[in-house]
């Protein structure tokens, strides 16, 4: 069922060994998790005089194991394909969670 595989990065502060200086940063929490995606709806064409953005709606789902926030960075492969997502509030079931992700880019 898990076919495309997610890192999750997340602001946090991490404690530089040695130093014991801390860092404030964008971090990984998890690394190459099993996951599928699936397109919510199809993206709006946001071509301006200047720009083409890139906006949509797209779920993940993951095993309900796997903790992800509100507001963390989720970057996706499938296949050959890299996207980077912001992650909306998980949603979960016994079996599995469901996170709505939002992509803002420029063609």
């Amino acid at each position: 069922m898990y076919e495309d595989l997610v890192t999750i990065k997340r602001y946090v502060d991490i404690e530089l060994p040695g130093s014991g200086e801390t860092v404030p940063g964008e971090y990984p929490v998890h690394t190459d998790v099993p996951c599928r995606i699936s397109q919510k709806a199809l993206g709006t064409n946001g071509q301006t005089e200047s720009v083409n953005n890139i906006a949509y709606e797209t779920k993940l789902f993951i095993s309900p194991q796997v903790e992800i926030k509100q507001g963390d960075k989720c970057i996706v492969t499938r296949g050959n394909l890299i996207r980077e997502y912001t992650a909306g509030e998980p949603f979960l079931y016994p079996t599995h969670q469901e996170i709505s992700l939002q992509r803002e880019d420029k063609a």
